[in-house]
């Protein structure tokens, strides 16, 4: 099975806005209770079973099972029968929202992600519909549960032979968007290594260089906007708790957050094309990306989103038919990629390459990527000698 996610702009009716946001505060509401119960049975099993908390002690039977998404879902099955306010709202996507508390949790063991914490209102902005009927995506616009049909912005088509299992209704600062995961019956193989190879060493000063010797410079999203975004966060501080000219305020704030967003976004994708344009290998470096976003350049780090660039470039590499692979990252900037010798560790002002062993000088973070791509190379079964030749044949005019 094959899957891609497809997004589209929604074009509600004031009506149906009503209902997206009064079921969003519902699944929050769900979702607070049931992280509520949860906490409450750890706190209860906190304390040494000869010794009681000085400060406070939550007593719930010894008995009592551990709060899972099987035994909460038979819950709120019993009690939304009672409840009104959770009968308006589609019994699958509450459903969804106890699974998406569960995965938290899971996060948290498996991941070392810390623990989940309430959501105040207007945090919660995502709900799902887990199903759909085979006809649920026409041409004016999608029909939901219970909602009805809501038109959409089709801005890309979609093909006929694809099943749409899951919809995902998303309220941002520019509105209302529905994120529709297409499934396809067809089996695609692993992208083998083929064709040319390239590596790509990312920077600050530069967004990226490539083992050919091309340069891409930062664009600076946050930066660019920084002065702007500083004025309108003074103007929301000034502004009185609960008002509406602070609602006003914060969303100013969020669009131009998502501006800053689409932009970083969008030059990612734009440079992923390029660079699977150009061969039918692609070596990257295998960064600590939560080491580096916590040194003392990491907001330039955040800023370029070289983990969301990752991302992007593997996806469109698998797209295209073109083969992603992540190499070692130490010391590729102290290793010479013409005599394979280590230089030593050069300073952030040093900015050109020239070893003193062979006399090889080129740009610094070219040279990096030179080295990623022998790296790369070597991992799919090719000689040292043969990447650097293949290294100048790309570079030679």
């Amino acid at each position: 099975m094959f899957s891609l996610t497809y997004e589209f702009k929604l074009k509600p009716t004031p009506k149906q806005a009503v209902i997206f946001t009064d079921w969003l505060e519902e699944c929050r509401r769900v979702y607070n209770y049931a992280l509520a119960e949860r906490k409450d049975w750890f706190k209860s099993r906190s304390c040494q079973i000869n010794a009681c908390s000085l400060k406070s002690q939550y007593i719930i039977p010894a008995d009592a099972k551990r709060p899972t998404y099987a035994n909460q879902c038979k819950a709120l099955t019993a009690y939304r029968k009672t409840s009104p306010n959770l009968q308006r709202v589609q019994s699958q996507v509450l459903q969804q929202t106890l699974r998406r508390l569960e995965q938290a949790f899971v996060s948290m063991w498996e991941q070392s992600h810390g623990f989940p914490r309430f959501k105040k209102p207007g945090t919660m902005r995502s709900f799902v519909f887990p199903q759909l009927s085979k006809d649920a995506v026409t041409d004016c616009g999608i029909k939901l549960p219970v909602i009805g049909l809501v038109k959409f912005r089709q801005s890309r088509e979609i093909l006929g032979d694809a099943e749409v299992k899951q919809a995902r209704i998303v309220r941002r600062a520019s509105g209302w968007f529905v994120i529709l995961t297409l499934q396809w019956n067809v089996q695609v193989p692993d992208v083998m290594p083929h064709g040319e190879g390239i590596g790509v060493d990312v920077g600050i000063n530069h967004f990226a260089a490539v083992s050919n010797g091309k340069l891409f410079p930062n664009p600076r999203p946050s930066r660019a906007l920084e002065r702007k975004l500083k004025l309108l966060q003074q103007s929301v501080s000034r502004k009185v708790k609960g008002s509406n000219n602070r609602k006003k305020a914060q969303a100013k704030v969020s669009k131009l957050h998502e501006r800053i967003g689409n932009v970083r976004k969008d030059y990612h994708w734009f440079l992923a094309h390029n660079l699977c344009d150009w061969a039918g290998m692609i070596f990257v470096e295998d960064l600590n990306l939560k080491g580096l976003a916590r040194g003392f350049l990491g907001k330039h780090c955040l800023d370029a989103g070289w983990g969301q660039f990752f991302q992007i470039l593997e996806q469109c590499c698998r797209k295209r038919g073109v083969f992603f692979l992540k190499v070692d990252s130490k010391k590729t900037s102290q290793i010479c990629p013409n005599c394979l010798t280590e230089t030593g560790k050069k300073q952030l002002s040093e900015r050109v390459h020239s070893c003193e062993h062979c006399g090889y000088t080129t740009d610094r973070d070219v040279a990096a990527a030179q080295v990623v791509l022998i790296r790369g190379l070597a991992a799919v079964e090719h000689t040292g000698l043969a990447c650097f030749r293949r290294v100048k044949r790309l570079r030679s005019p």
